[in-house]
C-alpha cells in the first residue's frame, strides 16, 4: 500500500524533462531545425551530432527537440478541448430531463461507434490544410465522449444536494454552479482520462503523420519523423527509426504513469468514502 501511495516521481521528472527540453529548444538545441547538410546526411551518432543526422542532413536531436512542440502542444490543446466539451455537454445532460438526457447520451454512443481514425480523416479532408491548430481542435472534438458520460453520472449524483438547490434558489446561473460547485466534485473523477486523451492525442498524431495523413513534412513533429523510418529501415539508418520512436514510447509512459496514480488515488477516495 505505501508503494502504490508514492507519487511517481522518476516519470514526472523524465517528461519534466522532455517538456523542458522542448521549450527551450531555441537554447538547447545544437543546430535549427532546417539547417541542411548534404555532406552530413545519414550519420551515425558521433561527435558533432549527438543522436546522428536524417536523410536531408538535419540534426536528429534538434529535431526532436522543436518537433516535441509539435506533438506536445496538440495533446494538450486537444486534451484541453476534449475536457472543456465533455464537461458542459455532461452538466447539461445531468441537469436535462430524463427523456434529453437519454437522446443525449445516445448521441455520445454513437459517436463513439464510429472509429476515432475515420472521423479526423473526414473532418481533416472538411478543413482542409493540415495544421497544429486544426489537427488539435479535430481530435479534441471527438474525444470527449468518455468523459461526458463520467460528468453525467456525477451530476445526477449531486444535482439535488442542498448546496445546488440553495445555489439555484439564489438565482445562480448554469456557469457559476458549475465551476463552484460540480467542477470540483468530478474534477477528481475526470482527471486520470484528461491525462489519457493527452497522451491518446499525442499517438492519433504520430499515427497520422506516420502513414503521410498528418502534419506535412516541413513541420517537424516526433510522428513526421517516424514517416521516415520505412526509408531508413530498408537503407539500414536505425537511429532515425530507434531516436523519435524511444522519445515518443517515453513520453507516453510517463503520461501513462501519471494517469494511473491518479486513478489509484481516486479509487482509493471513493472506497475510503
Amino acid at each position: 500500500m505505501k508503494r502504490e501511495k508514492k507519487l511517481p516521481r522518476a516519470a514526472l521528472g523524465v517528461l519534466f524533462c522532455i517538456v523542458t527540453g522542448c521549450a527551450l529548444a531555441d537554447v538547447i538545441a545544437p543546430y535549427p531545425p532546417d539547417c541542411l547538410d548534404r555532406d552530413a546526411a545519414n550519420l551515425a551518432p558521433c561527435w558533432q551530432h549527438v543522436l546522428g543526422t536524417d536523410p536531408m542532413g538535419r540534426d536528429l536531436l534538434s529535431l526532436l527537440l522543436f518537433g516535441g512542440r509539435a506533438s506536445l502542444l496538440i495533446g494538450a490543446i486537444s486534451g484541453l478541448i476534449s475536457t472543456g466539451i465533455a464537461v458542459v455537454f455532461g452538466t447539461v445532460s445531468g441537469l436535462c430531463s430524463e427523456r434529453i438526457s437519454d437522446l443525449m447520451m445516445r448521441f455520445t454512443e454513437l459517436l463513439m461507434s464510429v472509429p476515432q481514425m475515420l472521423l479526423i480523416l473526414f473532418l481533416q479532408a472538411i478543413w482542409g490544410k493540415t495544421t497544429i491548430l486544426s489537427l488539435s481542435l479535430i481530435i479534441g472534438c471527438i474525444s470527449w465522449t468518455q468523459i461526458a458520460k463520467v460528468v453525467r453520472s456525477e451530476v445526477r449524483q449531486i444535482r439535488q444536494s442542498e448546496y445546488v438547490l440553495a445555489a439555484k434558489m439564489m438565482e445562480g446561473g448554469f456557469w457559476y454552479i458549475l465551476w463552484r460547485h460540480f467542477l470540483p466534485a468530478f474534477l477528481s473523477s475526470i482527471l486520470f482520462m484528461v491525462i489519457t486523451n493527452v497522451g491518446q492525442a499525442m499517438i492519433m498524431e504520430s499515427t497520422l503523420s506516420f502513414l503521410g495523413l498528418g502534419l506535412p513534412l516541413d513541420m517537424v513533429s516526433w510522428g513526421t519523423l517516424l514517416s521516415m523510418s520505412q526509408e531508413a529501415m530498408l537503407s539500414g539508418n536505425w537511429w532515425i527509426l530507434l531516436m523519435p520512436g524511444m522519445v515518443l514510447v517515453t513520453s507516453l509512459t510517463c503520461v501513462t504513469s501519471m494517469g494511473e496514480y491518479v486513478r489509484k488515488k481516486n479509487t482509493r477516495l471513493h472506497s475510503n468514502l
